[in-house]
């Protein structure tokens, strides 16, 4: 679990929620700045981009993408399914949050995003997304 305080959080704030994250059985970590996005949708957003950014450079399929993710890392999805299941439009609405408040991202995924939107490819919920979910909508 993430802690983040402000800059007028009490240092004895944050020392007991790191103590009662503990005693909940679960294992703290403490962002010792503000930041924009905790530590793991920083680390996330940064590898979406890049999956995104092979999309987007026609340097890789979805399926290629994904297939080489849950190769290495053993998980159940990719990141491309993974963002099928948030909904590209939640996706690039947090792509635009990261791009207005931290310098140096790139619009290539955004252009990616929204030309998937443009053609009403949402994901999950529209049927069509990286992957095409007609059949799972009908049921």
């Amino acid at each position: 679990m993430e802690i983040m305080g402000s800059e007028d959080t009490k240092s004895d704030i944050i020392t007991r929620l790191v103590e009662e994250t503990r005693n909940h059985g679960f294992e703290p970590f403490h962002l010792r700045r503000t930041s924009t996005g905790y530590i793991y949708n920083r680390i996330w957003a940064a590898i979406k981009r890049e999956a995104l950014l092979f999309l987007h450079e026609g340097v890789a399929t979805p399926t290629e993408v994904d297939g080489i993710i849950k190769s290495v890392l053993k998980t159940p999805m990719g990141h491309c399914e993974q963002m099928d299941v948030v909904g590209l439009d939640v996706v690039l609405d947090i792509e635009n949050h990261y791009a207005e408040t931290r310098e140096g991202i790139s619009d290539g995924p955004r252009r990616e995003l929204k030309k998937m939107i443009a053609e009403n490819k949402l994901g999950i919920k529209s049927g069509q997304g990286f992957y095409d979910y007609a059949d799972q909508k009908k049921n």
